[in-house]
């Protein structure tokens, strides 16, 4: 076993652990379905799906289905929050609402993207290992159930409140970051479909003023999200808020910027330009 199997096999009862540590703290005051709280039937769902996923796609050595999966979860657990809820109000809709559009166009987006390349690299040295293959599905059921935390815990609590303001300036903020995330990827798409732009960086659009405009909408209408959450979250279920948290956490620290901008680097790195643009723009927040 090599270490970064070691590793994987540590890191996958680690995983489930945090998951089921949502799970329980954010069904204190959860409505439950046949004696179980229905918070923690959502959560045990976005794991099931991806261990049943991987089964296919380990044997087909394929990861080309991962971030399908990953979008088709959202929509299922979202969908089964409500349909199991005893009471449907105006949050719980919206919430839903906000989910589907979110994960049906990335779920699409990403899926055509490596339909097109063929590949994500990203995996090439885990598919062959059992369990390192397991563990980054394992990771994806822990990522929705983090991310969609704020969402769901709202929907399946047992305490209601009616719409107000402050769901209001959660939509505008989560309509903020959608228009943001939507116009970043159809502009990087755009520019690296045009055969005159191989080999180049994009710095321009909304890529002249943030080095990763995408993922700064990403996490901008997940904190949206967590708004639209905050009047019906009590006690425990103030665990919830590691929604935002979580997706900030990942895209700036681990899986997304530090990921790319290494890549870049490779790439582009000690030309003239491409430093001037590294110098000129933020990593991150937009420039005004």
């Amino acid at each position: 076993m090599t270490k970064a199997e070691r590793t994987a096999l540590i890191a996958l009862p680690i995983v489930i652990l945090l998951g089921a540590g949502v799970a329980w703290a954010g069904s204190q005051g959860s409505a439950a379905v046949g004696g179980l709280p229905l918070l923690a039937i959502c959560v045990a769902a976005a794991f099931l799906v991806q261990w049943l996923v991987f089964i296919p796609a380990y044997l087909r050595q394929t990861e080309k289905f991962f971030d399908l999966t990953g979008s088709l979860t959202y929509i299922s657990v979202a969908l089964l929050a409500v349909l199991l809820s005893p009471v449907r109000d105006g949050r719980s809709l919206l919430l839903l609402a906000l989910v589907l559009i979110w994960a049906t166009r990335l779920g699409t987006f990403l899926f055509r993207r490596i339909q097109v390349e063929g590949k994500d690299g990203r995996f090439d040295d885990i598919k062959p290992s059992f369990i390192r293959f397991l563990n980054v599905w394992t990771i994806q059921g822990l990522w929705v159930t983090f991310t969609a935390a704020a969402a769901l815990v709202a929907i399946t609590s047992r305490h209601r409140e009616p719409l107000g303001w402050v769901a209001g300036v959660g939509a505008l903020v989560w309509a903020i970051g959608f228009a943001i995330e939507v116009v970043a990827d159809t502009q990087k798409s755009r520019f690296k479909a045009n055969p005159a732009n191989k080999g180049k960086f994009i710095n321009s659009g909304l890529w002249a003023r943030s080095r990763h405009p995408n993922y700064f909408g990403e996490i901008v209408l997940w904190l949206g999200v967590a708004i639209i959450a905050l009047p019906v979250l009590q006690g425990w279920q103030w665990v919830a808020l590691i929604s935002p948290l979580f997706v900030t956490v990942l895209l700036t620290r681990v899986s997304g910027v530090p990921m790319l901008e290494h890549r870049a680097d490779e790439r582009w790195g000690g030309q003239p330009d491409y430093e001037q643009y590294k110098k000129e723009t933020p990593v991150l927040i937009p420039r005004l």
